[in-house]
């Protein structure tokens, strides 16, 4: 009877394991409405780091540039959350009510849920495009104590001098008096409409004056060939930083497309580095 028990405890305990090497999909609390989120956990560990992944401008939580980071990360023995922002994939809210400051809080609901797991020893945050300002800002707002390490991939701050300008994707708008709603045109998502609360929030957005409290490790990549964003938005987020490595990919667009692994591989050191 007794090595029954054993036996019992052993494949108890052999479950548990298994339960622990998943991909989850919750549903937590945002800004505006419910979030659609992924947890993808390491296998057979009891506890580990947790890094909150946030996606850029008009994309989702399943881009491959995230997705392949979360298996580098698995495999490093650390786990990842990532998510929809409001008004983005499958999350609530309208895309047209989005604003970065918005998306923040966001991104800081998430963090109040992960940072009550029992099994979570540290969190980090890495951001691509937009979300690299969102992690950027959120990790000045909660600092080192809360926030054990950042990465930034091709972080967008040139969002705000865009909206000063009255630039978003090649549409030009009156930055004074800007108008309710910008079409953005997309091919993809031919509903999405710039809001002018983005656009009035975004102008005087304090990127770098928030982003510059952060005083833990930061890793920003960009690629010298980014379109989107010049990598001398890169130079200054690295120049603000009290501690940051900054690496420029030599030929990389702003997605990281025929870079993937590289970026990913560079993210994931970083962050098994830094978490460990």
């Amino acid at each position: 009877m007794q090595k029954f028990f054993q036996c019992l405890t052993l494949l108890s305990l052999l479950l548990s394991f298994s339960a622990q090497a998943a991909t989850q999909a919750l549903t937590l609390d945002g800004d505006h409405g419910r979030l659609s989120a992924i947890l993808q956990l390491p296998e057979q560990k009891q506890s580990y780091p947790l890094v909150i992944l946030c996606h850029g401008f008009t994309s989702h939580k399943e881009v491959k540039l995230l997705e392949e980071l979360a298996d580098k990360l698995e495999a490093q023995g650390i786990a990842s959350l990532r998510f929809d922002f409001n008004g983005h994939g499958q999350s609530e809210g309208r895309f047209e009510d989005m604003t970065v400051v918005n998306e923040i809080e966001d991104a800081n609901l998430v963090y109040e849920y992960v940072r009550k797991l029992p099994q979570v020893t540290k969190i980090a945050l890495a951001g691509h495009s937009q979300g690299g300002v969102v992690s950027s800002m959120l990790a000045g707002k909660l600092g080192q104590e809360k926030i054990a390490a950042l990465v930034l991939l091709a972080p967008a701050a040139v969002l705000r001098d865009d909206a000063l300008r009255g630039l978003m994707f090649n549409h030009h708008y009156d930055a004074i008096n800007p108008p309710q709603s910008v079409d953005l045109k997309l091919p993809d998502h031919p509903d999405y409409r710039l809001g002018i609360n983005y656009i009035r929030s975004a102008q005087s957005l304090p990127i770098y004056e928030t982003a510059q409290r952060y005083s833990g490790p930061v890793l920003i990549i960009q690629g010298t060939h980014d379109t989107v964003v010049p990598y001398t938005y890169a130079q200054r987020y690295h120049y603000g930083y009290a501690s940051s490595t900054l690496r420029l990919l030599e030929g990389s667009d702003h997605g990281f497309h025929q870079h993937t692994l590289q970026a990913t591989t560079l993210a994931a050191d970083f962050l098994s580095e830094t978490l460990k």
